[in-house]
């Protein structure tokens, strides 16, 4: 489980990268000298990065991915709730209640990953009985020292 540095790298430059938006937000907040909606929005972006990194599933390698991103999905959500708290509310927006449907498709790796643990994915590098097989890269050598006709 060491060599999945990839994996890592996507769980949580994914998840940070999905709040980049809040810290962002919060400093036009502070420039507008917003202090409160500001400081509240780096605040939880700060909050988002500790779920992202307690929650990683590297941490908990038999706890299925969805429930390990509730947490994140949580802060995410809350993040949601503070920019629209921040300008003012649904109403001064411009949002109603149905625009939210939108957000559905957020959804969508709770039903992909499901049931799926980190644990699951250490048996998928190779197909089975593939473990010591090597390709020989011989023909690819042979086809470059051929001279051109």
């Amino acid at each position: 489980m060491e060599g999945r540095t990839g994996e890592k790298i996507g769980w949580s430059a994914g998840w940070i990268g999905g709040f980049i938006w809040v810290s962002i937000l919060s400093i036009v907040f502070l420039f507008q000298e917003k202090y409160e909606q500001g400081l509240l929005g780096m605040a939880l972006t700060g909050v988002a990065i500790a779920t992202i990194v307690f929650f990683a599933p590297w941490r908990f390698p038999s706890t299925p991915y969805w429930k390990l991103m509730l947490a994140p999905y949580g802060m995410f959500f809350l993040s949601i709730a503070w920019a629209i708290w921040s300008y003012g509310g649904l109403g001064s927006v411009g949002l109603a209640w149905w625009n939210f449907l939108w957000l559905l498709p957020l959804l969508i790796p709770f039903g992909i990953l499901s049931k799926r643990k980190w644990t699951n994915s250490v048996a998928q590098s190779a197909p089975r009985g593939w473990e010591g097989m090597r390709v020989s890269r011989e023909p690819f050598i042979r086809l470059k020292e051929q001279p051109a006709e």
